[in-house]
């Protein structure tokens, strides 16, 4: 099964990132002709730890470790400036980063890569930047990266209230992946 951890959005900030999503659609077929796969608004989170797959004989564990209670009080997460990665070259992801409430996004990312990896999995070996993804190029340019620069919005996009964080399975098909939540992390004082 493949897995990962994430902060979820509220329908509020789901629209906000969809309206800014089409703003940023429509600015860059006017700059740029290299064509974004966007993420649907369904499926905007903003992911902690990516587990990848997962045997099923260890899901029933992982969903026991993930749901224990974060040490970490709940907090405001505000989404906005618009950036590109890889930092150099030929832009492969388009993403809206963390205005405010990134180190606390940071703080409990750390707890529970520090969890999953009691249980043998390797996390991640790039320092986390707290980030959403808006969606991915299929071919991209050099020049899609200053087109971007051009139209990408500072203020913020987006608030949302973090009391929590969802282990997801994600299947992926024809018609897209879908997600299913399996466990919840609630974060205490």
């Amino acid at each position: 099964m493949r897995l990962f951890i994430a902060i979820d959005l509220d329908d509020a900030a789901r629209a906000a990132i969809a309206a800014e999503q089409k703003r940023i659609a429509a600015a860059l077929r006017e700059r740029s002709s290299s064509a974004l796969k966007w993420v649907r608004d369904e499926h905007l989170h903003l992911t902690l730890v990516f587990l990848g797959e997962v045997d099923e004989t260890r899901v029933q564990t992982v969903c026991g470790l993930v749901a224990e209670p974060l040490a970490h009080p709940p907090f405001e997460l505000a989404l906005g400036g618009i950036g590109a990665f890889p930092p150099r070259g030929r832009p492969t992801v388009l993403w809206v980063g963390a205005a405010t409430g990134a180190q606390e996004t940071i703080a409990i990312q750390q707890t529970l890569q520090r969890r999953i990896e009691r249980l043998g999995f390797t996390g991640e070996t790039r320092p986390f930047h707290p980030h959403l993804t808006l969606g991915r190029w299929r071919e991209s340019r050099d020049r899609d990266r200053t087109a971007v620069a051009a139209i990408a919005s500072t203020h913020v996009l987006a608030r949302v209230h973090v009391d929590h964080a969802t282990l997801y399975h994600s299947r992926l098909g024809p018609g897209g992946s879908t997600y299913t939540a399996l466990a919840r992390a609630t974060l205490t004082a």
